[in-house]
C-alpha cells in the first residue's frame, strides 16, 4: 500500500541536480541567481516556501532532523485530501489519516488538542473536504510560529543561502 504522504526527503541537498527539470537554463550563472532569488523568497513567508518544491523538501528534511516532520507530512496530505472526488474514496483515504495522525498514540500522531480531535471525528461520519481544517490550521500554525522561524536560522537554509549567493559576489 502507497504513503499517504507524497514527500521524500532529499538524498543530499544539491539544489542544481534537476535544472531543466525546473526549467532552469544551462548557464550555471543565471541557475545560481534563479535559485538565490527562490531561496531568498523562502524567508518571506511560510507559505512561499510551501509553494516551491525545493524549499517543500528543504524544510522537511529540517523537520525530520529534529523529529518533527509529521507536521509538514501531514499538512501534505490534507491538501491532496481535499482534491479526492470520490465520497467512498474521501472516507477510506480519512479513515487512514485519522489512524495515521490524528487518534491519541497514532504513528505519526501531531500535537492538537483534543476539542479538536473530537471534532474531526464527528466531521468523519460525512468525510468532506473540510473534515481536516481546523487540524491543519493548527499545524500550519505550530509550523509558522516555531518550526519556520528556526529553519531560517538553521545551518541548512544558511548554508544553501550562501552557496547560491557565492557567484554573484563581486
Amino acid at each position: 500500500m502507497p504513503s499517504l504522504a507524497t514527500l521524500t526527503p532529499p538524498q543530499h541537498l544539491n539544489m542544481d541536480i534537476d535544472k531543466k527539470a525546473v526549467g532552469y537554463s544551462n548557464n550555471t550563472l543565471s541557475f545560481c541567481r534563479l535559485c538565490f532569488e527562490e531561496m531568498s523568497q523562502w524567508s518571506q513567508s511560510l507559505e512561499r516556501l510551501l509553494s516551491s518544491k525545493y524549499g517543500m523538501k528543504i524544510f522537511q528534511a529540517f523537520l525530520k532532523s529534529e523529529f518533527s516532520d509529521e507536521n509538514l507530512e501531514f499538512w501534505v496530505v490534507c491538501e491532496d485530501f481535499k482534491k479526492i472526488k470520490s465520497s467512498f474514496r474521501m472516507s477510506s483515504r480519512a479513515k487512514k489519516i485519522f489512524k495515521l495522525y490524528i487518534q491519541a498514540e497514532a504513528p505519526r500522531e501531531i500535537n492538537i488538542d483534543h476539542k479538536t480531535r473530537e471534532v474531526i471525528r464527528t466531521n468523519m461520519k460525512v468525510a468532506s473536504a473540510v473534515c481536516f481544517e481546523e487540524a491543519q490550521k493548527i499545524v500550519y500554525g505550530l509550523m509558522e510560529k516555531d518550526s519556520y522561524p528556526r529553519f531560517l536560522k538553521s545551518d541548512i537554509y544558511r548554508t544553501l543561502l550562501d552557496s547560491t549567493s557565492g557567484p554573484m559576489r563581486t
